[in-house]
């Protein structure tokens, strides 16, 4: 997805958009900015914030307007037991690539979609090249036997050992598999940003 000059953008939205923005000197600045974005700017609309939680959410996941939107309709639509806030935050939480990244195979959710897309993945056994691919609970997941030397995993374990795996993830980290083992909530990971918002923005 083409996201434009990734610092300013992260500026904008927010420092958790883009992983590589995680530093304390880049929130400094960010602070910074927003402060005199403040001085300069009458009080911000709600219109406003729920697009700017929309865009957080949106580009923090890495995707397309047109693929989010199916996201946010999906969550709307189905009949499901779990708020549509509570859906919308398993069905992007589920995703093949955010799996990757949440378990730390990769640095970044960007670096996970190439690696899904470069057949390193697996689910159910099977190579799969689609980094939106929807898991479900029960579904196993293993990196492929010929690319786990590959140089793409170089400090892979570094990674892993410094990550918190989410508690509906089950992981061995020497066969490198594992499997979804319940469903993803906002207590066992942190929504992107504000969901409600972020639905009330489409349904306004």
């Amino acid at each position: 997805m083409k996201t434009g000059p990734r610092y300013k953008i992260a500026k904008r939205l927010g420092v958790t958009v883009f992983e590589k923005a995680q530093t304390q000197k880049f929130a400094v600045s960010a602070e910074r900015s927003a402060k005199n974005k403040r001085r300069g700017r009458g009080r911000q609309s709600e219109y406003g914030k729920q697009m700017l939680e929309k865009q957080k959410v949106r580009v923090t996941y890495g995707m397309p307007e047109k693929q989010f939107r199916n996201y946010v309709r999906k969550a709307l639509s189905t009949v499901h037991s779990a708020k549509p806030s509570e859906r919308l935050h398993e069905l992007l939480e589920l995703r093949l690539d955010n799996v990757v990244w949440r378990l730390g195979l990769a640095s970044t959710r960007r670096a996970a979609r190439q690696m899904v897309a470069h057949g390193h993945i697996q689910v159910n056994g099977k190579k799969t090249r689609v980094p939106s691919h929807a898991l479900q609970v029960g579904d196993q997941i293993s990196v492929r036997e010929g690319s786990k030397e590959h140089g793409v995993l170089t400090g892979f374990a570094d990674r892993f050992a410094e990550r918190t795996l989410p508690s509906w993830i089950s992981w061995n980290a020497k066969s490198m598999e594992g499997a979804i083992v319940e469903r993803p909530t906002a207590a066992s990971a942190d929504p992107a940003g504000d969901l409600v918002a972020v639905l009330s923005f489409y349904t306004r």
